[in-house]
């Protein structure tokens, strides 16, 4: 049998975090809400921003980089996949950067786009499996992240999220 003061306790509870929660969320946006994992330091985060770049680069419509879809990238590794996962794309981006200064003797957020696109074709034929799958890796998750981004969704795709009206109740005429 419930209680009556337990009940009216925890609704009162419920609508107070209802009130608030407009007034805590106020000043969300995406300068100060934390979407970046820990697991990638600032130097693999810069190559990983040059990698997605390199896959899906601007023109005449933005680029993976201008869609932050490296920031997709690491919240779904950080998110949905497992931890050895995590590890894969942290060496993989290690090894991409190894080669760039093996190659070209700089770093792979500094090299020019013939550089880095040479650098990423060494990566995708080498005969490592752990290289291969880091690339495949980050290659779908980069096309997933630009496919599904806001821009793309309506600028390319004219999803709605609303699609039209829908009419229930209309008169049906007969030919």
């Amino acid at each position: 049998m419930m209680k009556r003061r337990i009940a009216l306790k925890n609704l009162a509870t419920a609508a107070g975090g209802l009130l608030a929660l407009p007034t805590w969320a106020h000043g969300w946006n995406t300068a100060t809400v934390q979407t970046r994992s820990a697991f990638l330091d600032p130097h693999l985060d810069a190559v990983l921003t040059e990698v997605v770049d390199t896959i899906i680069p601007q023109t005449d419509t933005p680029g993976a980089k201008a869609l932050n879809v490296q920031t997709f990238i690491q919240k779904m590794v950080a998110d949905c996949y497992e931890k050895d996962v995590q590890t894969v794309l942290a060496d993989g981006l290690k090894k991409v950067d190894e080669t760039a200064r093996q190659q070209h003797g700089k770093p792979f957020d500094s090299c020019n786009t013939p550089q880095r696109l040479a650098v990423l074709a060494a990566i995708e034929q080498a005969p490592e499996t752990a290289l291969n799958d880091f690339y495949r890796l980050v290659r779908q998750l980069t096309i997933q992240g630009f496919t599904t981004s806001e821009y793309v969704m309506t600028k390319h795709y004219n999803y709605q999220p609303t699609p039209g009206h829908y009419y229930g109740c209309v008169p049906i005429s007969s030919r």
